[in-house]
């Protein structure tokens, strides 16, 4: 298996940086472009590629331009065994600013290749394409079927990506391996809650404000009261290792007409992360009984909290520890390592093949954290040395899980 990875490796890192080179950030999330140029890279290579284009409504419903999926399906044997699919997403966050390289220009120094979404997640599209084209050598001993699941609104929250693609029934594997890093497997992950409070008052002349009804007045102690609860759940801890305390922020504030009027309108943005213990609609429910119970009376204010988006938790089924044993020999033998499950106090999209009764862990190539590796950050990179390493892993991973 290694000797198969390492005699197309050269090839391996030239598909990772044409997938680089082109741009698929989310927002705005027009990414059909990338989609129809790895769909190419990947016919190049000799596989069917099927495109899976999601209905206009439902993509622009989900704040996106243009949404394609692509599928891979190899069999192997009868195709009677198990279905595993692999899982990676092709959106990436726009690249912001404070870049020494080129944010798409795929440039390689000291053995990393760098560009955004090099490691989260293009990076895996390459892991899981070379570990099956390896896999191939194997063929007269397998019995299954691999899936590539290459899936383009991770950074929307994955509902016209691989949540679209199980609830249509184009695919229903029995397990899946989902983008993640080369030197743990996590099979647990926060979940989160995205609100939009918006306050409508009345605007009045800043010279006389008592005319008027001042929304951001109403906010203020709002805004008290969510900071206060950030001090308040530091206090949980999730008993599930790597996830640590629920988290609230307030992302983004919008409001007022200008400097001299009572503004007659503000709106926060809220992100509440929940920790695998919590229920998603309960802490929705808790979050605006707070709200409400401190704005203040008779304030001529209308306050209405309007959720934007829930992501359950990712929680442990029990056929992952199947998929962990398959990982841990090659990862000791590769890497050298004790491959330990693990939680990650983010949300992906492996939630979305859990929800659906799927045995999911992520696994792929990457560092030892998120931060190591600038992921939506500047100067995003991917080891070189992890690309190999997390192919030879999974496609030794799929052999025994397809034996």
């Amino acid at each position: 298996m290694k000797a198969a990875i390492e005699s197309r490796f050269a090839e391996q890192v030239e598909f990772l940086r044409e997938l680089v080179k082109v741009p698929s950030d989310n927002p705005p999330g027009d990414t059909e472009r990338h989609a129809m140029r790895t769909a190419e890279l990947l016919e190049g290579l000799g596989f069917t590629v099927e495109k899976h284009p999601v209905p206009e409504p439902f993509v622009r419903q989900n704040g996106m331009v243009s949404v394609t999926n692509l599928i891979v399906r190899e069999k192997f044997g009868s195709g009677l065994g198990p279905v595993i699919a692999l899982n990676a997403h092709g959106d990436v966050v726009p690249p912001g600013e404070g870049w020494s390289k080129e944010p798409y220009g795929a440039e390689i120094e000291d053995d990393a290749l760098y560009g955004r979404g090099a490691a989260v997640s293009k990076g895996d599209f390459a892991t899981y394409a070379f570990a099956l084209l390896a896999l191939r050598e194997y063929a007269d001993e397998l019995e299954g079927s691999v899936e590539l699941h290459l899936t383009y609104d991770e950074e929307a929250g994955g509902f016209v990506g691989p949540k679209w693609l199980l609830e249509q029934e184009l695919t229903q594997p029995d397990y899946a391996i989902s983008a993640g890093f080369s030197y743990a497997a996590t099979t647990a992950h926060n979940g989160c809650l995205h609100m939009e409070v918006i306050f409508r008052g009345r605007q009045a002349h800043a010279a006389m404000p008592e005319t008027g009804a001042d929304a951001l007045q109403a906010a203020t102690p709002v805004l008290a009261a969510i900071y206060a609860e950030r001090e308040r759940l530091t206090s949980i801890q999730s008993e599930q290792d790597g996830i640590g305390s629920p988290q609230i922020t307030v992302g983004l504030i919008s409001g007022g007409i200008n400097t001299n009027v009572v503004p007659d309108r503000v709106s926060l943005r809220v992100d509440r992360r929940l920790i695998p213990e919590e229920n998603g609609e309960q802490v929705e429910e808790q979050l605006i009984e707070l709200i409400e119970s401190v704005v203040p009376e008779d304030c001529g204010v209308e306050v209405e909290c309007r959720r934007i988006m829930i992501a359950e938790p990712l929680r442990e089924l029990p056929g992952a520890k199947k998929l962990i044993e398959a990982l841990k020999w090659p990862a000791k033998e590769v890497l050298g390592i004790e491959l330990k499950a693990t939680g990650a106090p983010l949300y992906t999209d492996a939630r979305h093949y859990a929800e659906a009764g799927i045995p999911t862990v992520l696994y792929g190539a990457g560092p030892r954290t998120i931060v190591e590796a600038n992921a939506h950050g500047a100067d995003e990179h991917l080891q070189l040395s992890d690309l190999k390493a997390a192919t030879i892993i999974v496609a030794d991973a799929l052999k025994t899980l397809l034996r």
